[in-house]
Order: structure tokens, then C-alpha cells, then sequence
């Protein structure tokens, strides 16, 4: 299975009927990288690991869906080859089925052809669309009906109308969105909610995350209202731990190192409340100095300076000036005291046993005796600073774990809304629900009727929980009053294009009418198709006829006759 999100490949058994699972090995198919220097040849799929530090170096055969690049289609063959333990010589001795895009150009077929034919030497080879085959693998007896395939895989979204068993080609519609452009919207909406995660917030988890905690809304306007009340957003909200280290850096240091840190930041704490002291004695020695001033102006009599000075200082007697005097020149001596004795010790002794904060603790009734000052800061409201922190702040303790959890809540809804409203993400196109009106207005009420009896859901976009019950709705809703139609959801949407088309070749390995063979594609070309229930419709292109030699003579006679007798006519 080509093209899609994931390559299945396998050999099919020769009795359908055991429940043995086939070998299936899943590739990405922007996973291919072509190796680098140092004798490494190309990874493919699975051998890559971790895709998030090659992602850049990365290569894709397909355009969306469509194979461009046929050199990388052979890697990619090599490698399914290698692994299915295919043993001829020489060439691969087995009929293939090759899945391909919903109308494909005959071009990219023609150059698979060539390359299954010329370079594999194949027996035989037989094309289908992967969600015909998810179809008849659901629908093996009653494959001959009529019905509606919504199909959504990782690049685009297909509406498939299926008469009679067969593919109505010229009334299928493609949407160009699928589960890459929701990945995508969704690792957007997350790192502009955390833009101090955009490293971690990757393609590869956010595909996580929308695969197994996103989900559609039956209304989507009603459940974003639901999602404003609290108690629905605690309850709904899922919360992704993204890996981080929490290892400190403390802990890689030595006994010798972390004594000589401690030291180094009991120097710089001394320092920083020797700088401190200093700069507040010299702010109270101001103001002890104005105070003064107006105490020396009472004793010279100078009553009226006297009481506009207390007037500004806020006070009402001269007693209550001394007093104040004398209580910043005692802290002012105090501060004094200080600042001589942490001169005199300035070597301190870090004992290795005791730990950080006891050391700090020592200091803080030295700096509580020299914030006692701040008790005069209300007399001078004029030249009052900013009040300074205290140096030895209690920290409070930093969840590192919490610090890097995403908090999921309305992009579960968000994201894969995407193929309901293109519009946002900035799209002009329909969604689902009305290109599926479109494709059924094009029908008579008969086969409206018919179609909408049998809605085939298919594909890995369609795996959220939800999705049937939103189809229903809208069905509901563009349907006339007591119309009846059934939603019908594929057992495995991933896995059901391999399962069906292992079924197909088992029940057809022996129908030559539906295989392409060698002498097929000699004949008729590469891009020639064999139609079956599961195909693409064939339309080849029809080049026009070069006309003979002698008719192009003739052509060109009477074209110069005719040009010759105008000349005589205006002679």
C-alpha cells in the first residue's frame, strides 16, 4: 500500500480463512533520508529512530500522495523486498498489488509500471485506491452495491460515490486536508501557548497527542462553551509531562568546590551589607544633621524658623524633637559600631558540615539592627527612598516537573475540526459536511437515496472518537424529515486497505481480466489500466492524428492557389 501514511506491505496466505495476522512493518513515507558521509547507506522507515533530529534531512517519493520521485520508489521497493524475504534471482517472481491515489495521472502510473516491469521483472501487477479495497474488505458479499466513501488520511480527504459496485469518478471530490495540516494546526495553537516549549513541542508528539487524546464534537460551537466553565475545564483538561533534567547543577561539584562557592557568596553577601551599612549611615547622618540644625535654631531664638522646620518634620514640640535627636544618634553610633567590627573580621570560616543557610541566618540580627532606622522614614517623607528587599529572602521552592507540562483542553477539538472548517487554518474550502451535500445534489432522489443507505468511513483521519456520531448529525441535518441512512465505520480504518486488498488478489489471483501483465504494458503501454471493483477509472489519453504527407501537399496547394487568385483579384 503506496502513498499513504503508512506503507503495509505482506504476502498474502493461501487460506484466508485461519485469523493469522500478515507481516506488516509500518514506514513513513517522509521518512526515507539518504544517508550522509562515513560509509552510512539510506534509512528507511522504521531504522530511522527518532525523527525529530533528521526531519530537516529528510526525503519523500510522493507529492501528497501521488508518486514523483521514482528513485526513492525504488528504495523504497528494495527495502519492502528485502524484508518479505523474497528469494528469486534476478527478479521478483510474484504478482503485486500496488495501492495508488484516486485518480492518478496516467504519467505516474506508467513510470510505476515501468519500473515494477524493467527493474523487478514482475509477472503480473494490479492497481486499486486503498479505500475501495477498506470497502470491499468491509463489504465482500455485497460488493456490488451502491454507496458513499469518506475516506481522510494523513495528506488529503477523498468523498467517494461507489454505483454499482464501481467508482462514479467524475462525481468524487477531494478535500486537501487531512491529518498532517491538524498536526500541524496543533503544534501552532500549543507553542503560542507555550512559547518557553517551542523546542519540545514537536511534529512527532503533537501527532502523539492528536492520535490519542483529541476527539470531534458533535456541535462545535456548544462544546466550546462547554469548555469556559471551570469545573468542565478541570475535569476534561489533559495534561502532557514533557521530558526535562532534573538534575542540578550543584550536584555534579565537589566537596572543594562547593565550599569554595559557599565562601565566594558569603563574600559577596559581606560586601553587599558593608556597601548597604555605609550608604544608610550616611542617609541618617543627614538627617541627623538637619535635625540638629533645627534644634541649634531654637537655641539662637529664632522661633518663627523654628515651628515652619517642626511644621515640615511633622512634629508638634520641641521635646519630641530631642527625642527623636537622640534616638537616631544612638542607631547612627550603632551603625558605626557595625561597620568597625565587620572591618576587623572580614575572614569568616565555612565550617563544610553545616549547610547554607545557617550561615546566613547569622547575619540577619546585624541587618535587623540596621533596619531599625527605617522607623524615622516617616519624618522625611521628602527624601524618603525606595524601600530596599531584604538581602536573605526566602525563595520559594520551583516545581521544575510543572513548570514543563502542556495543558490540553480546547485543542482536542480544535485540531481535528480542521476537515469539518477548513476556514481555520485559513483555508477556501469546503469541508466534509458540504462537499458532501454538493456531491449528493448532483444525483436524482433515487440515487440519493441509494448512496446515502451505505456512508463508508475509512482512513486514519477518521479514527477519532466521535467521528460517526458528527457524520450522522450532518447527514441529519442536510437530509429531508424522516429520511432514513446508515454510517457504517471500518473495523480497522488504518489497517483495512491491506486487509482488503489481500482479500481481492485471493479472490481474483486467477482472473487474468483485472491483472496488467507484461505483455500488457509492452503493448498498450505503462500507463494502461485493468478496471475491477477496487480501480480507477481508465482514461487514456487520446493524441491527435498526424496527417499524412501527401494531404499536408494538398493543403498547402490550395492554400497558395487561393492566396494567388486574391492577388489577381486586387491586380
Amino acid at each position: 500500500s503506496f502513498g499513504s501514511r503508512t506503507e503495509e506491505r505482506g504476502n498474502p496466505p493461501q487460506d484466508p480463512s485461519p485469523p493469522s495476522p500478515p507481516r506488516i512493518s509500518s514506514y513513513v513515507p517522509e521518512n526515507v533520508w539518504g544517508g550522509g558521509g562515513g560509509g552510512a547507506g539510506p534509512q528507511v522507515g522504521n531504522a530511522l529512530g527518532s525523527l525529530e533530529p533528521l526531519r530537516w534531512m529528510l526525503r519523500s517519493p510522493f507529492d501528497r500522495n501521488v508518486p514523483v520521485n521514482l528513485e526513492l520508489q525504488e528504495l523504497l521497493l528494495d527495502y519492502s523486498f528485502q524484508h518479505l524475504g523474497v528469494s528469486s534471482q534476478g527478479c521478483v517472481d510474484h504478482p503485486i498489488v500496488l495501492t495508488e491515489a484516486v485518480c492518478t495521472p496516467l504519467y505516474s502510473r506508467q513510470m510505476m509500471s515501468e519500473l515494477l516491469f524493467e527493474c523487478y521483472g514482475i509477472p503480473k501487477v494490479a492497481y486499486g485506491i486503498d479505500s475501495l479495497f477498506s470497502f470491499y474488505h468491509n463489504n465482500p458479499k455485497n460488493m456490488i452495491s451502491s454507496g458513499l466513501i469518506i475516506s481522510s488520511g494523513y495528506q488529503c480527504t477523498h468523498i467517494l460515490p461507489i454505483l454499482e459496485g464501481r467508482l462514479d469518478a467524475r462525481n468524487c471530490k477531494r478535500i486537501n486536508l487531512g491529518g498532517s495540516q491538524a498536526a500541524g494546526y496543533l503544534q501552532r495553537l500549543l507553542q503560542l501557548k507555550y512559547p518557553g516549549h517551542l523546542a519540545a513541542i514537536t511534529l512527532s508528539r503533537m501527532e502523539e497527542i492528536l492520535h490519542e487524546h483529541s476527539y470531534i464534537a458533535e456541535d462545535y460551537v456548544e462544546e466550546l462553551q462547554k469548555w469556559r466553565c471551570p469545573d468542565y475545564y478541570e475535569d476534561n483538561v489533559h495534561k502532557m509531562q514533557l521530558p526535562f533534567s532534573s538534575k542540578l547543577l550543584g550536584s555534579t561539584l565537589t566537596s572543594e568546590e562547593k565550599q569554595e562557592r559557599r565562601q565566594q557568596q558569603l563574600r559577596r553577601l559581606q560586601e553587599l551589607n558593608a556597601r548597604r551599612r555605609e550608604e544608610k549611615l550616611q542617609l541618617d547622618q543627614e538627617r541627623l544633621d538637619r535635625l540638629l540644625y533645627v534644634q541649634e535654631l531654637l537655641e539662637d531664638g529664632q522661633m518663627d524658623q523654628f515651628h515652619k522646620a517642626l511644621i515640615e518634620l511633622n512634629m508638634d514640640s520641641p521635646e519630641e524633637l530631642q527625642s527623636y535627636i537622640q534616638k537616631l544618634s544612638a542607631a547612627v553610633e550603632q551603625a558605626k559600631q557595625k561597620i568597625l567590627q565587620a572591618e576587623v573580621s572580614l575572614e569568616v570560616d565555612v565550617v563544610d558540615s553545616k549547610p547554607e543557610t545557617p550561615d546566613l541566618e547569622q547575619l540577619e540580627p546585624s541587618l535587623e539592627d540596621v533596619e531599625n532606622i527605617n522607623d524615622f522614614e516617616p519624618l522625611f517623607s521628602e527624601e524618603t527612598p525606595e524601600v530596599e528587599k531584604p538581602v536573605a529572602t526566602v525563595q520559594p521552592v520551583f516545581n521544575l516537573a510543572a513548570y514543563h507540562q502542556l495543558f490540553v483542553g480546547t485543542e482536542r477539538i480544535r485540531a481535528p475540526e480542521i476537515i469539518f472548517q477548513p476556514s481555520l487554518i485559513g483555508e477556501e474550502q469546503a469541508g466534509i459536511a458540504e462537499t458532501l451535500q454538493y456531491i449528493l445534489d448532483r444525483y436524482p432522489k433515487d440515487v440519493q437515496e441509494l448512496l446515502v443507505q451505505n456512508v463508508f468511513l475509512t482512513g486514519g483521519n477518521m479514527m477519532y472518537p466521535g467521528m460517526k456520531v458528527r457524520i450522522e448529525k450532518e447527514l441529519l441535518e442536510m437530509r429531508p424529515f424522516r429520511s432514513s441512512f446508515q454510517v457504517q465505520l471500518a473495523s480497522n480504518p488504518v489497517l483495512d486497505a491491506w486487509y482488503g486488498a489481500r482479500d481481492w488478489a485471493l479472490d481474483h489471483l486467477d482472473n487474468e481480466d483485472v491483472w496488467i501483465t507484461r505483455k500488457d504494458y509492452e503493448e498498450k503501454g505503462g500507463g494502461y489500466l485493468r478496471e475491477h471493483c477496487a480501480s480507477n477509472v481508465y482514461v487514456p489519453i487520446r493524441l491527435p492524428k498526424q496527417a499524412s504527407r501527401s494531404a499536408e501537399a494538398q493543403a498547402s496547394g490550395k492554400g497558395s492557389g487561393a492566396s494567388g487568385g486574391g492577388a489577381s483579384e486586387q491586380a
